[in-house]
């Protein structure tokens, strides 16, 4: 009786197995012997990925570990989102995505402790204010709906919204508030675009303005990219945006401290928000090239 394997939808023999692998070359072949081949296949999304642990790779291959294909792949599936086990499943622009699930890094940079310390402290109060006061957040929550998660969202509980002002606030080093305020409608954000100026080798950022931008509006920044990238993952918060002078205002000094002076041919992306009573509109974002002096 011949053993035999399910491959591509139809039952074949090892012996017609083998002699596909020893097309790919020698090395698949001799990766064949008895007690040395173990293989593992996994159905995702209409195709079939292939695992062989501390196997040899065909030849033409010298990249080490997994293929892309084991690790993550696209997912016909109802919607989903979140950890399973040992995979999560992710929403991304091309569809429903599953992907081994990574301990993520903790390098504990001074933003992160101060962040994670400011959570802490901020909770804590939590317990020193009035009934009337947390069953006035509590009040405060109900009205507030969280992020949108595959199509539900619900409301917030009195302690989640007094930590989310009161985190956002001391984000931006502004004083706590003990009873919670009233929900803001925001003006349009009147940045309009990013201009950036090199003369004579002194680079400098300014935001375009229809009009004075509010009190509180937040500049965000990330790190000098590629011209040709168009999405950037990290940003990070610069300062507040100054004044306007002539419908410019001039953020220089703001992106300077933190990144440096932006090379020639970079790509600078900038958000900006408005801040209002522990309030946060969408960020507006915008981008320019460095050009050459």
């Amino acid at each position: 009786m011949r053993s035999s394997s399910w491959i591509g939808g139809r039952c074949k023999p090892w012996s017609s197995l083998i002699k596909h692998l020893a097309r790919v070359g020698k090395l698949a072949e001799r990766s064949c012997r008895p007690g040395w081949f173990h293989v593992f296949i996994r159905h995702r999304a209409g195709g079939m990925a292939v695992k062989i642990p501390r196997g040899r790779r065909a030849r033409g291959e010298r990249r080490s570990g997994l293929s892309l294909a084991t690790i993550m792949g696209k997912k016909l599936d109802v919607p989903q989102s979140g950890k399973v086990g040992t995979t999560v499943n992710v929403s991304t622009r091309f569809g429903l995505v599953e992907r081994g699930y990574v301990k993520p890094r903790d390098p504990k940079t001074p933003g992160q402790m101060r962040v994670r310390a400011n959570l802490g402290h901020i909770a804590s109060r939590w317990r020193w204010l009035t009934e009337a006061q947390r069953a006035a957040w509590t009040r405060g929550g109900r009205e507030e709906e969280t992020q949108r998660r595959l199509g539900r969202s619900t409301y917030l509980t009195g302690c989640q919204f007094y930590i989310k002002i009161n985190c956002s606030r001391a984000a931006l080093g502004l004083s706590q508030f003990s009873d919670p305020p009233q929900f803001v409608q925001f003006a349009p954000n009147p940045v309009e675009e990013l201009i950036i100026t090199n003369t004579n080798g002194v680079i400098a950022l300014n935001l375009k303005v229809t009009s004075q931008p509010p009190e509180l509006m937040v500049v965000l920044g990330a790190a000098p990219c590629s011209a040709g990238k168009s999405f950037v993952l990290h940003i990070n918060i610069l300062g507040w945006l100054p004044e306007s002078e002539g419908r410019l205002c001039d953020f220089t000094a703001l992106y300077v401290a933190r990144y440096g002076v932006p090379p020639v041919g970079t790509r600078i992306v900038i958000q900006t928000r408005q801040h209002l009573n522990g309030w946060d509109d969408f960020p507006k974002e915008v981008s320019a090239v460095v050009p050459r002096a």
